[in-house]
């Protein structure tokens, strides 16, 4: 099994444990998983592109925990989608790279 099916297993137990799944329907999920990006969005917003590559530990650690989340809502769309995001994304690696040929 792959770390992204055994997270998403992990992620439908724990919502089966509090009865989450009513809410964790497609439109829920999609809303949440922006809300959450948004979140990311901020740590972001007002800082220079190199302010932004050079974070303080406390930030560092703020935006990691908000990629979790984000990852954690894309993860469980997914999986109520029955989309493989590993196989997606190398199929889209495959489209973007005829798209956007690598300059020789």
């Amino acid at each position: 099994m792959s770390e992204i099916k055994y997270l998403a297993k992990q992620l439908a137990q724990f919502s089966d444990e509090r009865d989450w799944g009513r809410y964790h329907n497609p439109k829920n999920l999609t809303m949440a998983l922006i809300n959450e990006a948004g979140e990311l969005i901020e740590h972001f917003q007002w800082r220079t592109p190199e302010e932004c590559e050079q974070l303080d530990d406390q930030t560092k650690e703020a935006v990691r925990l908000e990629l979790a989340d984000v990852f954690i809502y894309l993860v469980r769309l997914a999986d109520r989608l029955e989309v493989d995001l590993f196989k997606a994304s190398q199929d889209k690696l495959v489209i973007n790279a005829r798209k956007y040929p690598a300059q020789g």
